[in-house]
């Protein structure tokens, strides 16, 4: 090339600079031709999601400058992405293809043919970048020795009620919110409550309402078996021991009795709806509490949605299940992978993650975060995300976290009794509203019909 054609230097210097970007990997990017990563996650709705606004950030910055792209490609509630994932693991008809990052739970995995298909993230994080993480966070996602679920944003269960018609009660009862600390007076109050509202329309017979509504009862037996130092699992069922008993018999009392909802669904429903008043949920729940009730007549009216820690039981230990999925990444090419593990590292920047988190009522995943987490908590503008976080710190300091076991049989045992238990309780409740007042009858054949509806342990 001759020397006296400097332009065609300066041409070929922007030409490259337009066109790729060198990595400090020596990695080439394309910018102008940028890798798609489609994402599927259950972080609030397709047109109003927080992770979106950070997709679209990260599209914009990082991802720009590195070639990548996020594609949010599905939005929806846990179970929904669970069975998609599930089928297109399968390969179903109909089903499309897995996403090259899916947000799961460990169950998910658990519950795939093949677990293989997805990359080990310790293959791509250094120790050192590893330790920077909470340590029971990254346990939860290693299946079989390998990281394949990587905490992004953890939660736990917390206890929302609805403080306008608590009050409400509380002033022609004498009801104590003091009296939700413990399992034993949060169902005592559930039969007053239900008493109570029944009595407001005396010319109708049993059109109480329920005080309470848990968004899983598995993991309120399984971590209130636990918190009374016995096993909820034995041989992968269920034991229906002593302590099974203990933790039944205050439930199924009020459930019976017309003081737990039993419907199927979420928690947020019956409390959007006045239906129940009280609930334990993940505390992710919160962004789907409404400020405002809409009964059954179409009558609104605004309420306070306050936040307190789950109850525990009198004698047992102050114990609540640790919750929240990871984000797993579907193997492909080894480009693919490494932009798909450079997403999840920056929405786990403890400056990113604590925006995230703290969007959606969860707690961040890297112990800088959580040192910066006051900062952001001093923050928020919504009194129920402060009182949210209020409880959360205090079920920090005063609660040990609880992580269900890894059985292969998990989920299908979750949801079978899910189903049952549910089931077995509104059968008893309506044979109490048609006139059988033995309770203690009523509790104890529920019981015995939900064990013969699980798959069979040996006693222990």
């Amino acid at each position: 090339m001759k020397r006296n054609q400097p332009w065609l230097y300066i041409t070929i210097i922007v030409l490259l600079a337009g066109v790729v970007t060198l990595t400090g990997c020596g990695t080439v990017i394309t910018k102008a031709d940028p890798v798609t990563l489609t994402l599927w996650h259950v972080y609030g709705e397709q047109t109003d999601s927080p992770l979106n606004d950070l997709v679209d950030e990260f599209n914009e910055t990082v991802g720009a400058e590195k070639g990548i792209k996020i594609e949010v490609t599905m939005v929806s509630n846990t179970n929904s992405v669970h069975e998609a994932v599930l089928r297109a693991a399968k390969g179903e008809p109909g089903s499309g293809n897995l996403p090259d990052l899916f947000v799961s739970y460990p169950k998910t995995v658990l519950a795939m043919d093949n677990p293989e298909t997805l990359i080990d993230f310790k293959d791509y994080f250094h120790d050192d970048e590893l330790s920077a993480y909470i340590p029971s966070f990254l346990e939860e996602g290693e299946i079989d020795h390998r990281l394949v679920v990587f905490p992004t944003a953890k939660s736990t269960e917390i206890m929302f009620i609805n403080k306008t018609l608590f009050d409400r009660f509380a002033e022609d009862t004498g009801a104590m919110i003091d009296q939700l600390n413990t399992w034993e007076g949060l169902f005592a109050l559930s039969k007053n409550y239900y008493q109570w509202t029944d009595a407001q329309t005396p010319d109708i017979p049993h059109d109480g309402k329920a005080f309470f509504v848990h968004d899983y009862h598995f993991n309120y037996f399984q971590t209130g078996v636990k918190s009374l130092g016995k096993d909820f699992f034995v041989n992968d069922s269920v034991y229906f021991g002593d302590a099974f008993s203990k933790v039944w018999e205050p439930y199924a009392d009020a459930a019976v009795q017309g003081g737990v909802w039993l419907q199927d669904g979420y928690a947020t429903e019956p409390l959007r709806t006045a239906d129940a008043i009280v609930s334990v949920a993940s505390s992710a729940s919160v962004l789907y509490y409404e400020n405002i009730v809409t009964y059954a007549d179409n009558r609104s009216e605004p309420i306070e949605i306050i936040a307190r820690p789950v109850p525990y039981f009198t004698d047992g230990q102050k114990l609540v299940i640790q919750r929240g999925a990871g984000i797993c990444a579907v193997k492909s090419t080894p480009e693919k992978e490494k932009k798909a593990v450079a997403f999840v590292k920056w929405l786990t920047n403890p400056q990113i993650n604590n925006r995230f988190v703290t969007s959606l009522g969860y707690m961040p995943v890297t112990t800088e975060a959580f040192d910066l987490l006051p900062d952001y908590i001093g923050n928020l503008k919504d009194d129920k995300y402060r009182s949210l976080y209020e409880a959360y710190l205090q079920t920090q300091k005063e609660y040990t976290f609880y992580t269900a076991p890894q059985m292969t049989n998990y989920l299908e045992l979750e949801q079978s009794f899910e189903k049952n238990v549910r089931s077995k309780l509104r059968m008893a409740n309506t044979s109490w509203k048609n006139g059988e007042r033995d309770v203690k009858a009523l509790k104890s054949q529920a019981m015995m019909n939900l064990e013969v509806s699980l798959p069979q342990q040996e006693s222990g």
